[in-house]
């Protein structure tokens, strides 16, 4: 089993312990504000293979390759002008930015699975601190078995991956709780390629203007993470918008409205009684972990407002929801 080192017990061990693993070109689950993170040297394609074997991830899937500061990030990627507004603005933070790929950056192809260009991200906490220590870019995928759901605790992590790497960094439950959000500019325009931690109306008070939304998930070419069509999937059926619940079922709630049939599921789980979106987020992957936990064989969630970070935590959820074959895979 993985060993695990928490943060509270001393920043200098924990850094000085992950960076020995991933110098020996293995992968380290490390905490960020959005999850957990399975971490890799960027620039070393065994590191690199190593997270797709123990992710079970398909190597078409690229990888976000997290930065120290904007400084390092300009060493590999070509930055706009409204790129670069961007990442001043709001980073480190939960935002990605999809950018050309220097010919002279030393990102393996691996890492952008062949793509001319890279998503990078400059983290908040102990993630950034790594990297200034190790001193090259970490690719770091969710820490978890494709597919599934995201972890936000180290605990997650070691129940899903535990067996399969060396060390997780415990730094408490993650504060976000959903991934980054992922933009692309083209021609002078916002693309969002995902929604996630900053809101895409964050991004178009800032920017001054309209961010493209990609008109059907899961039909675009795959530029990023998270745009499979089936993602973050539980065991259990995923039913969304429900006005009420199975016996057999799990309740995903939110607010304070009461759902048919709720006093009989197997579990009721409330995302944000308050109805407070930030909170929902952060509980999100949590909570469908423990309904998929519950032995409950579908799980019923209720609706979700589309505006703020409900628009990532609904993303999230049709993913989960989406038609699966025999095998998990998306159908």
């Amino acid at each position: 089993m993985a060993r695990i080192i928490a943060i509270g017990s001393g920043m200098d061990e924990a850094i000085n312990a992950a960076s020995v693993i991933l110098a020996l070109g293995r992968p380290v689950a490390i905490p960020t504000e959005t999850v957990y993170g399975l971490a890799a040297d960027a620039t070393n394609p065994a590191a690199i293979t190593s997270i797709y074997q123990t992710k079970g991830r398909p190597r078409f899937n690229p990888l976000i390759c997290h930065m120290a500061n904007l400084e390092m990030a300009e060493q590999h990627a070509d930055f706009d002008p409204l790129s670069r507004r961007l990442a001043e603005h709001f980073w480190p933070g939960p935002l990605t930015l999809v950018l050309p790929l220097k010919p002279e950056s030393d990102i393996h192809p691996l890492a952008t699975a062949g793509l001319d260009s890279v998503g990078i991200r400059v983290p908040v906490g102990f993630t950034g601190d790594l990297i200034r220590h190790f001193g090259r870019p970490l690719a770091a995928p969710s820490a978890n078995s494709s597919g599934k759901i995201s972890p936000t605790t180290a605990a997650h992590v070691d129940d899903d991956l535990g067996g399969k790497i060396d060390l997780v960094i415990d730094g408490g439950a993650c504060e976000v709780g959903v991934e980054s959000t992922i933009l692309k500019i083209e021609d002078g325009q916002i693309r969002l390629l995902r929604p996630g931690g900053v809101s895409v109306e964050a991004i178009e008070a800032f920017a001054g203007m309209a961010v493209e939304r990609p008109k059907v998930a899961g039909t675009a070419i795959i530029e990023a993470p998270g745009m499979l069509a089936s993602h973050y999937a539980p065991n259990a059926t995923v039913r969304l918008n429900v006005t009420s619940v199975a016996k057999e079922e799990a309740l995903v709630a939110f607010g304070a409205t009461p759902i048919s049939g709720e006093a009989d599921a197997v579990m009721v789980l409330n995302l944000s009684p308050a109805g407070d979106l930030a909170e929902a987020a952060a509980n999100l992957f949590d909570y469908l972990k423990r309904a998929d936990a519950s032995g409950a064989q579908g799980i019923a969630v209720v609706t979700i407002p589309d505006h703020g970070l409900g628009e990532a935590i609904n993303d999230r959820l049709v993913r989960a929801a989406a038609p699966r074959d025999a095998e998990g895979n998306s159908a």
